[in-house]
């Protein structure tokens, strides 16, 4: 019986790695909308890299108190309390391994409804056309005869530095650059019933 070749016990192997960098590849933003921060409308997000919600909720407009929130990294959550009593529940994408969203205690100090970001976005040309998507400004430079167009991240709310919570992109795991996104309904309702000084705690 001959023995195997080499290329015939590698042949196999060369398809697993192949089929594996081709899933890797299928969250690839093909709307040209930046994923990092980006507001998506709900008929343009790629579905096969989004998250199915069925967590948040929100009980909270009959309760009345001062408002906080807890962050819980592990669980990718946002627990919003009015007068202690539990009015709301939101899933969220935190960040990921190498921009770590902080743990620790903050409070908002900024509310934007419009924020948009002035790290990451896209180059665009004079017509709007994406020219280069997903930048990071301190590291790409704009190709010529485009600018600069950041990331929008409706319903901003700031809390510790440069970083907020605000409607984003839902991947189903710490994702971001250190901010925390929310689904859209979310951000909105949480942006309406917090203030500036309303507490975060960040919770690993």
């Amino acid at each position: 019986m001959t023995p195997p070749s080499l290329l015939s016990l590698l042949r196999p192997l060369s398809f697993t790695f192949l089929a594996l960098l081709m899933a890797s590849c299928a969250n690839t933003n093909k709307h040209g909308q930046t994923q990092y921060l980006d507001a998506f409308e709900a008929s343009t997000v790629p579905r096969t890299s989004s998250q199915v919600d069925t967590v948040s909720y929100w009980d909270g407009d009959a309760v009345s108190g001062s408002p906080s929130i807890v962050l819980n990294l592990t669980e990718q959550k946002a627990y919003f309390y009015k007068g202690g009593q539990l009015a709301g529940v939101s899933l969220i994408c935190s960040g990921n391994e190498t921009h770590h969203t902080v743990t620790g205690s903050f409070k908002i100090f900024e509310k934007d409804i419009d924020h948009k970001s002035n790290l990451y976005g896209d180059f665009v040309d004079n017509a709007g056309n994406i020219v280069k998507a997903n930048v990071d400004i301190t590291k790409d430079k704009a190709p010529p005869g485009s600018h600069f167009d950041g990331s929008k991240m409706h319903h901003f709310m700031r809390f510790n530095g440069g970083a907020g919570m605000h409607e984003g992109f839902m991947a189903g795991y710490p994702a971001s650059h250190g901010c925390v996104r929310m689904p859209a309904q979310m951000a909105t309702t949480f942006y309406n019933n917090v203030a500036i000084g309303t507490p975060v705690k960040v919770l690993p």
